[in-house]
Parts: C-alpha cells; structure tokens; sequence
C-alpha cells in the first residue's frame, strides 16, 4: 500500500480551493420540504452536471501536459473534457463496455477521443494507464490520485462552512476519492461530524477492505449506480478512509432508484449515483437522523435524458443548465 495518502492534508483541501476557483461552481445546500431534516449538497448543478469537475481541475489546472488520458465510467471524462478546450489539451476517455453510451456522446461532443475496453473498472484503468504510458500522456485517474482527492475535498469544505453544526455526511463511495476529500475537509471542523460513506451492496470495495484491514478487490458490478462500480480501493484514498470514517452502509438498487424518485419529485435533478447518499440516509437508524442535522451529497444529475437535451456545439461547452425548479426550498445559509 502507496504512503501518498498519508501525506495528505486539510492544507492540500484549501490549496486546491484557491486552485480551481475559476473553474468550479460553489453548489448550494438544499432544503425540499419532502425531506425535513436533510441538507442537500448540490453538486447536480455543478458546470460539468457533477462533482468530478473539482479533482479534474485541481489536477489539470497548471499542469503543462498537452495530452491527458484518463479512466471513467462518464462524469469525470465529461469534466476531464470540459476542460481540455480551454486548457488547450487533448484528451482520451477510456471506458468499460458497460459505461454510458449517452454519456460518451457528450464526451465526444465535447472533443476528447473515446476508447471502449472489455471487462469492468479495472481493466478499464489499466489500459488507461498503458495507454498514457505508450503515448507519454498525463494519466488523470477519476479518484485515486492526490491532487483529485484534494480537489473533491473542496466539496467538503464548503458543507462544512456552510454547515459547521452538523452532525453527520453521507458520501457516496465508488473510486473513493469523494470520500477520502471530504474525510480530509472535516479536520476545518471544531466539532466531531460522522462521516459515512454509502456504496452498492455488490459494489462494496471498501466496506469489505475496511473489515479486511486491507485492501479486497470485488468482481465487476452492474448496479444501477454506474459511477460506483469500482472493484478495488484506490491506494491514496484507501488510508485516508481507513483512519477517519466512521461508517460504510450498503444500499440496494431499488433504495437507489426509490431515493432517486424523492430526489426527482422534490425537483432535484440527480442521477442514479448522485442518489445513493441519500438511499444510505433513508436506510440509516443512526442517532443522527432522529432530530440531528445531516448533510447528504447529491453528487450528479447527469441523467441520460438530461445529457440528451445538453449535448451542444463545439463552440458551446457548457453542458449543465443552471436553471433551479419552483420545487426547491431555501438554499441553506452558512
């Protein structure tokens, strides 16, 4: 196991704060009156339509590198591609034969080449990595790489400073890198905040390494959740988790999709993965949310009908609406 981790800190977090100012929307936390007691972290309408714009631009920002490669099962290409117009990079989006065909499409549209593999997240990741390495390209991966941990940390942070009272986060956990990012940003607090991390029950990289004491690597998933399909923990995350959460909780598909249809109906545009941490509140009978204040992060809305309508010319990368519906509430003041 890498000792990269370790090295990490909240000082990485607030450094790749001031880094990708420029690039990344500071989300709102939301109330829907359909789900009282809940603080809704809304990365669905970050500028890439998730938050994996914070680790792509914290790692590509400043980063002479003229070709980039990448792993991604969609989000992260698509905030991978995003950025590459206005950083002048070219870029190649590996992804498993299971991965989004909707999502592709806007990674193409987008400009970056898409390279399909068989097999599931792993062998997805190593050809991405082979791949970089034959054509001397910088390899991005989609979480386990310090300065992308540091960047999702930024989501963290800003929870936190808009909610220093919490009691509890729920994260969704696939590459780990959300998780290991917010673990990192809890150390701001001068409160204790349990940190809970939510994944697929047959997506459970971490839950079953966390009770191994080392990492497991688990056969390939196909839960609904396509960005949690992970199979082995990252080895910068791994650590960082592995000393500071408090909780893994697995979820099936049918909470995914029932938590997925509250988000929908509060006019939360989230997709399968950004409704997993809430999949994992509802399951949960944790103290917390009997009365406490808790955080769950909605961590994309890039459903395939809504990628559907954002797939936009060349000369218009912007790809997330901004747009609010009259169903949301009061956006949640620090």
């Amino acid at each position: 196991m890498s000792s990269l981790g370790t090295r990490l800190g909240l000082d990485d977090v607030l450094a790749a704060a001031h880094r990708i100012s420029a690039q990344v929307r500071r989300t709102p936390l939301l109330t829907v009156r359909s789900l009282p007691g809940l603080l809704l972290k809304a990365e669905h309408l970050q500028h890439s339509g998730s938050f994996k714009l914070r680790g792509a631009a914290n790692t590509m920002v400043g980063n002479s590198a003229t070709e980039i490669v990448t792993g991604s099962s969609g989000n992260h290409g698509i905030a991978v591609a995003r950025l590459s117009g206005a950083l002048g990079v070219g870029v190649t989006v590996v992804m498993a034969a299971g991965a989004s065909a909707v999502k592709e499409r806007v990674i193409r549209a987008l400009g970056a080449h898409v390279v399909r593999v068989d097999g599931g997240v792993a062998e997805r990741d190593r050809h991405a990595r082979e791949l970089s390495g034959r054509h001397g390209a910088l390899f991005v991966p989609s979480s386990d790489h310090e300065l992308v941990v540091a960047g999702q940390g930024t989501l963290g942070l800003e929870v936190f400073e808009d909610a220093p009272d919490l009691d509890a986060i729920y994260v969704p956990t696939g590459g780990g890198g959300l998780l290991a990012g917010v673990c990192l940003a809890a150390s701001a607090l001068t409160r204790q905040v349990r940190i809970i991390g939510v994944e697929p029950v047959d997506a459970r990289r971490y839950a079953l390494s966390l009770a191994a004491g080392a990492p497991v690597e688990v056969p390939p998933s196909r839960t609904v959740a396509d960005g949690l399909r992970g199979q082995r923990p990252g080895e910068i995350p791994y650590p960082i988790i592995q000393r500071r959460v408090d909780e893994m909780i697995g979820v099936t598909d049918e909470a995914i999709t029932h938590a997925m249809a509250l988000l929908h109906r509060a006019g939360v545009e989230a997709e399968p993965t950004g409704s997993v941490a809430l999949a994992g509140a509802l399951a949960s009978a944790g103290p917390a949310l009997r009365g406490g204040r808790v955080a769950v992060i909605v961590s994309g809305g890039n459903t395939p009908a809504a990628l559907a309508a954002r797939i936009l010319p060349a000369n218009r990368p912007q790809i997330h609406s901004e747009h609010h519906t009259d169903n949301h509430t009061d956006q949640e003041s620090p």
